[in-house]
C-alpha cells in the first residue's frame, strides 16, 4: 500500500548508515567550530573564554537536536523533509556568521538565526513523527525548553551589553540543557549505530577544524624549521587525540549502546553522547586554539590563557573521556586520569618556557599515552576490534 499523503514515507527507527545529508549539514557546523575558534583568539580574556565557550554550549545543543532527528527519521527521502534541512542549514550558516559578535552587534541577528534553527527542527520533528505517539510526545515534552532557552538568546540581543545579557545568556542555556533531564527518556528509538557513527563524525569535524586552525596560523609566518616542526607537532597531537577515541572508546561505547533497549538505550545516548561529547569538543576547540597562538611566537611563553586553553583543554578531552567511560561501563581509565593531572600541571609551565617546548611536552604526553595503552591493552584492543560488527563472521 502507498502511503497516505502526508505521511513520511519511512518507517520510525529504522537502521541506516549516515547520509550525504547529514554530512552536507555538518558542513555548517565546521564553519561555525572556525568561528568559535576566531571569537576565543580575538577575546584573549577569561570573560572572552567564557563567551566563546557559550556559543559552543548553543550551536552544539543545536546540532544534537539534528542528531536526534536525523538518527530516527531518515529526512533525504522525503522532499519536503530535505528542503526544510537544508533551510535550516542555511540558518545555521547565519548563526555561524554571527557568532563572533553573539554578545555584540549581531547578538540580534544570531539570536533570530538561532531561533529559526530551533523551530525548524521541532516543526520537522513534529511532522515526520506525527504518526508514532510514542515520539511525537517525547518531543511535545522537550519542546517547551528548547523554545524558551532560543527565546531567551533572542531577548538578550535586545538587552545592553553587559551583566544582564550575560544572565540571560546562562538561564538559555542552564534551560536548553535541563530540558531533555526533564522531560525523560520514554518514547524515543534509537538506531546505536548510526548514533555513534554520528558523533564520531562530528569529532573529526572538530579534529579537522583544529588541523585548519593549525596550517591557517603556520601559513601567516615565514616558514622555518622551527614553524614546520612546529606545524608537525601540532598535526601529531590532533592524530593522537584521534586515535584516543576511534581506537577502543567509539567501538566499545557504541557496542554497550547497542547492548541496551527502550529508555535504558535513550538514556545511555543522551548522557554519553549529547553532553559528554560536548566537553570533548570543547577540548578539542581549545587545543586548536592554543596549537593556533603557539604557532605565532614560538621563541616566546605562552601567555597564561593560551597555556590554559592547550594543557587545560587536552586535560578536558581526556576528563570527558573518563566520564564517557564511567556512564558506559561503570568504571575509570587510571591512566587518563593520570595524563590529564600531568597535563593541568604544565600550565604554569607553559608560561615559563618558549610555545615550541609546551607544544613539544603537550605532544608527547598524548603520544605517550596512546603509546601505553597499545602495548598494556594490545590483548583486549585486538578481542574487541575482533569482534565488532565489520569483523564478525
Amino acid at each position: 500500500m502507498s502511503a497516505q499523503p502526508h505521511e513520511h514515507p519511512r518507517r520510525l527507527a529504522d537502521a541506516h548508515a549516515v547520509t550525504p545529508l547529514e554530512l552536507f549539514f555538518d558542513l555548517v557546523f565546521v564553519f561555525a567550530l572556525t568561528q568559535v575558534t576566531g571569537l576565543l583568539a580575538n577575546d584573549l580574556t577569561w570573560v572572552g573564554m567564557l563567551r566563546g565557550l557559550a556559543v559552543l554550549t548553543v550551536v552544539w545543543w543545536a546540532w544534537v537536536g539534528y542528531s536526534w532527528l536525523t538518527n530516527t527519521i531518515r529526512i533525504d527521502d522525503d522532499v519536503s523533509s530535505r528542503l526544510v534541512l537544508l533551510l535550516a542549514m542555511a540558518a545555521m550558516l547565519v548563526v555561524g556568521l554571527a557568532a563572533p559578535n553573539a554578545f555584540g552587534d549581531a547578538a540580534i541577528v544570531f539570536g533570530i538565526a538561532y531561533l529559526i534553527v530551533r523551530v525548524l527542527h521541532l516543526l520537522l520533528y513534529a511532522v515526520t513523527t506525527r504518526s508514532d505517539p510514542e515520539v511525537f510526545g517525547a518531543v511535545a515534552r522537550l519542546a517547551p525548553g528548547m523554545l524558551t532557552g532560543a527565546l531567551l538568546i533572542l531577548i538578550a540581543g535586545f538587552l545592553p551589553a553587559g551583566p544582564f545579557r550575560a544572565a540571560l545568556w546562562a538561564l538559555a542555556i542552564v534551560i536548553d540543557l535541563a530540558a531533555p533531564l526533564l522531560a525523560g527518556t520514554s518514547g524515543w528509538k534509537i538506531d546505536a549505530r548510526h548514533f555513534s557513527e554520528r558523533h564520531g563524525l562530528i569529532i573529526i569535524i572538530a579534529l579537522g577544524e583544529s588541523l585548519i586552525a593549525v596550517g591557517v596560523s603556520a601559513a601567516a609566518e615565514p616558514l622555518s624549521p622551527g614553524l614546520i616542526t612546529a606545524a608537525l607537532l601540532g598535526v601529531a597531537l590532533i592524530a593522537g587525540m584521534w586515535w584516543l577515541y576511534f581506537d577502543v572508546v567509539a567501538l566499545a561505547a557504541e557496542r554497550r549502546l547497542a547492548s541496551l533497549t527502550g529508555s535504558a538505550q535513550a538514556a545511555m545516548a543522551r548522557d554519553s553522547y549529547s553532553y559528554l561529547h560536548l566537553p570533548m569538543v570543547a577540548g578539542i576547540v581549545l587545543v586548536a586554539l592554543g596549537l593556533k597562538k603557539s604557532m605565532v611566537h614560538l621563541d616566546e611563553p605562552l601567555k597564561l590563557i593560551i597555556s590554559v586553553a592547550l594543557f587545560g583543554g587536552l586535560a578536558l578531552y581526556l576528563v570527558a573521556h573518563l566520564a564517557f567511560r564511567l556512564r558506559n561501563m561503570g568504571t575509570w581509565n587510571v591512566q587518563r586520569l593520570v595524563a590529564a593531572a600531568v597535563l593541568l600541571a604544565l600550565i604554569p609551565v607553559g608560561t615559563l618556557v618558549p610555545a615550541i617546548v609546551s607544544v613539544t611536552a603537550a605532544t608527547a604526553a598524548t603520544v605517550a599515552l596512546v603509546t601505553f595503552e597499545a602495548v598494556r591493552f594490545r590483548a583486549a584492543r585486538h578481542q574487541l576490534r575482533l569482534h565488532t560488527p565489520d569483523h564478525a563472521e
